[in-house]
Protein backbone atom coordinates (compact mmCIF):
# COMPACT_ATOMS: atom_id res chain seq x y z
CA UNK A 1 0.00 0.00 0.00
CA UNK A 2 1.07 3.98 -1.09
CA UNK A 3 1.10 6.04 1.82
CA UNK A 4 -1.24 9.26 2.02
CA UNK A 5 0.50 11.85 2.09
CA UNK A 6 -1.60 14.30 3.94
CA UNK A 7 -1.32 18.21 2.92
CA UNK A 8 -2.37 20.79 5.55
CA UNK A 9 -2.75 24.31 4.18
CA UNK A 10 -2.39 26.64 6.68
CA UNK A 11 -3.80 30.17 5.88
CA UNK A 12 -2.51 32.78 7.80
CA UNK A 13 -4.09 36.68 7.79
CA UNK A 14 -2.32 39.17 9.09
CA UNK A 15 -4.84 42.67 9.24
CA UNK A 16 -3.65 45.80 10.32
CA UNK A 17 -6.30 48.10 10.84
CA UNK A 18 -4.66 51.02 9.71
CA UNK A 19 -7.47 53.12 12.35
CA UNK A 20 -5.81 51.33 15.45
CA UNK A 21 -2.54 51.94 13.85
CA UNK A 22 -3.29 55.92 13.21
CA UNK A 23 -4.56 56.00 17.12
CA UNK A 24 -1.73 54.55 18.74
CA UNK A 25 0.55 57.26 16.39
CA UNK A 26 -1.34 59.86 17.86
CA UNK A 27 -1.64 58.56 21.45
CA UNK A 28 2.29 58.14 20.86
CA UNK A 29 2.98 61.46 19.42
CA UNK A 30 1.20 63.45 21.98
CA UNK A 31 2.76 61.91 24.79
CA UNK A 32 5.66 63.16 23.42
CA UNK A 33 4.61 66.48 23.04
CA UNK A 34 3.26 66.56 26.72
CA UNK A 35 7.21 65.22 27.44
CA UNK A 36 8.85 68.11 25.69
CA UNK A 37 6.29 70.44 26.87
CA UNK A 38 7.26 69.97 30.42
CA UNK A 39 10.77 69.65 29.51
CA UNK A 40 10.44 72.90 27.90
CA UNK A 41 8.97 74.26 30.69
CA UNK A 42 11.61 73.36 33.26
CA UNK A 43 14.21 74.44 31.27
CA UNK A 44 12.85 77.54 30.72
CA UNK A 45 11.01 78.41 34.04
CA UNK A 46 12.10 76.49 36.82
CA UNK A 47 16.01 76.35 36.36
CA UNK A 48 16.77 79.69 36.27
CA UNK A 49 15.17 80.13 39.48
CA UNK A 50 18.22 78.30 40.88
Amino acid sequence: MAEEEKRVEVHREERTDSGMVGATFIKYAAYLIIFFGILWFLISFVFPMF
